[in-house]
């Protein structure tokens, strides 16, 4: 997709109704779907985080997705792939702030440089029990990427082309954070498997390019 196509699109995607949770549960694992019940209960104690979906144009001006592989580590998500953000800290005055600020952290995206789109429908996580609120955002501008060492292993750069074909949709065995392997839908991309609430909140925005166009 040519990048200013991209801007033509996000005019519309900012307007359009969220696809929500219907979207969301497209991509669910089925236990995962038996614990969404639960969520009311789970709330009563859940922490916030804040995620960015973040678009810009590469150097050949097709418009690519930032996500992130984060590092080996004794956390639930440890190694797998994910938007940057993070949960919520004092200083942050908002959802949106949390988002720009760990996006800043974890790739080395200026906040003042990212041109915010819109939220998206927030999503409850069991495993870790955290709240997670959605941000679309985009650059201008090739960026330059900047690793934290302790936490990203690696920057996945997604062609938004390739992340609309239908051929990037399976099910994938996967190993979860219940001590068990699952069958899940998941997204097969640049070599990555993309699965749990990453994909979830990838398919509500994958809905709404379809819906823009």
């Amino acid at each position: 997709m040519e990048f200013n196509r991209f801007i033509q699109l996000q005019e519309k995607i900012k307007n359009l109704p969220l696809p929500g949770v219907d979207a969301q549960l497209k991509m669910a694992p089925i236990k995962r779907l038996l614990e969404l019940k639960q969520q009311a209960i789970s709330h009563q104690s859940y922490k916030i985080a804040a995620v960015m979906a973040l678009f810009y144009p590469n150097l050949d001006h097709q418009t690519c997705l930032a996500l992130i592989l984060r590092k080996p580590s004794k956390d639930v998500h440890s190694g797998q792939v994910s938007f940057p953000g993070g949960k919520i800290e004092t200083q942050d005055q908002s959802y949106l702030e949390t988002a720009l600020r760990e996006t800043e952290e974890e790739i080395g995206i200026p906040k003042n440089k990212v041109q915010i789109i819109r939220s998206l429908t927030e999503i409850y996580i069991p495993p870790s029990n955290f709240l997670v609120y959605p941000f679309m955002g985009f650059l201008h501008e090739y960026p330059t990427f900047v690793e934290q060492p302790t936490e990203v292993a690696e920057i996945i750069e997604i062609k938004v082309s390739h992340f609309l074909d239908d051929k990037v949709v399976t099910v994938q065995q996967v190993a979860a954070s219940y001590g068990t392997y699952i069958e899940t839908p998941a997204f097969y991309i640049n070599n990555h498997v993309i699965w749990g609430a990453t994909a979830m909140m990838l398919n509500e925005i994958r809905v709404l390019f379809q819906q823009s166009f």
